[in-house]
């Protein structure tokens, strides 16, 4: 996953915090924190604070251009100085720039964010509506720094994503009569293997559902602004139920805030309505929701839940991503298909 060895990108790291002036302070690895984009993070220990040093993906997998990443760190200082204190501060270097090119990455430096993630198990009904009315206030501070109208890009990433596998991936490799399991290369014994065969066989009951759930949206004009577009429960610390963290900005794109409840929702409390029903009353205490935004958001979660099982099968057995940690890469993985196989219940 990284183009630099462990050890080599520690050295980075070493080279890129003398340009904040900080070389001095201890730091340690953090690998990707349980991501799979490809960044790497350090913490950095200091008397003041703690600070997260992070290496964007390198290569042609890159999320980060130097005009996107400036971007980035326009809205996240927008949220600072909007008093959104769960939001990263970003941190200059001594030449005065946010970021810094070191090698084939590019690299930031942010504050340390408090708390834990909560997990979908465990997770309260006051931290969901904490999440929610944390996201709200952060769409309508973004909503400020431009806005417009148009199709919902989430939709055309879907039909994107829906296209591909009909066209290119469900038949690869052919399949036959002797079942799902062809598919997928490995043994039992590794660990994504019966996750996906699973998922192989919902993909094949319920995919074809989505190009009607997405049709009705896909020329329909909805608002437009800047979105997390990938925030889910890791990404949100709680300390009780306050959010302390809002971490991970790397998917920051224009679209609906539908997509942000819709990934956020569906990843923190899945289909249980009471908690979902408490989420979206807490946005909408900061961000009104209409009845047709309200529809949109089930339509996001439903076609991205197996958008979700696609992309994995996809990195597993198309792209054949050498993912560092199976084990996690599975976890992954099943909370998709059990999620799915409980619709069918």
């Amino acid at each position: 996953m990284n183009s630099m060895s462990p050890s080599n990108l520690d050295l980075a790291a070493r080279i890129v915090l003398d340009q904040y002036g900080l070389s001095s302070l201890q730091f340690h690895a953090l690998g990707n924190q349980g991501g799979f984009s490809g960044a790497a993070l350090w913490r950095v220990q200091q008397s003041g604070g703690d600070l997260c040093l992070r290496a964007w993906p390198a290569g042609d997998r890159a999320t980060a251009s130097r005009e996107r990443l400036t971007d980035i760190h326009r809205l996240m200082k927008l949220a600072r100085d909007n008093g959104l204190t769960f939001v990263p501060a970003v941190l200059n270097s001594r030449a005065g720039g946010s970021y810094i090119e070191q090698g084939d990455r590019l690299w930031d430096l942010t504050t340390w964010m408090p708390g834990a993630a909560a997990t979908t198990a465990r997770v309260t009904r006051g931290q969901v509506e904490a999440a929610c009315f944390s996201l709200a206030h952060l769409h309508l501070v973004w909503v400020s720094a431009g806005s417009g109208q148009g199709p919902c890009p989430g939709i055309h990433r879907r039909l994107e994503a829906y296209r591909e596998w009909d066209q290119r991936i469900r038949a690869v490799p052919s399949r036959s009569q002797a079942g799902v399991c062809e598919h997928v290369p490995g043994t039992r014994a590794d660990p994504v293997q019966l996750w996906s065969e699973r998922a192989w066989q919902l993909l094949h009951i319920h995919a074809g559902q989505i190009p009607a759930r997405l049709s009705p949206w896909v020329n329909r004009a909805v608002s437009l602004q800047s979105c997390l577009c990938d925030v889910w429960h890791d990404h949100v610390l709680f300390e009780g139920e306050t959010v302390t963290g809002l971490v991970d900005f790397g998917g920051v794109k224009t679209d609906h805030v539908a997509v942000d409840l819709a990934r956020l929702l569906g990843s923190l409390v899945e289909d249980r309505a009471e908690l979902r029903a408490a989420g979206l009353e807490a946005y909408r205490r900061i961000r009104p929701l209409s009845l047709l935004e309200e529809e949109l958001i089930s339509v996001l979660d439903e076609t991205g839940t197996l958008v979700g099982l696609m992309t994995w099968l996809k990195w597993l057995y198309v792209d054949i991503r050498p993912f560092e940690n199976r084990a996690s890469a599975a976890r992954r993985l099943q909370a998709l298909v059990e999620r799915v196989e409980r619709w069918d219940l």
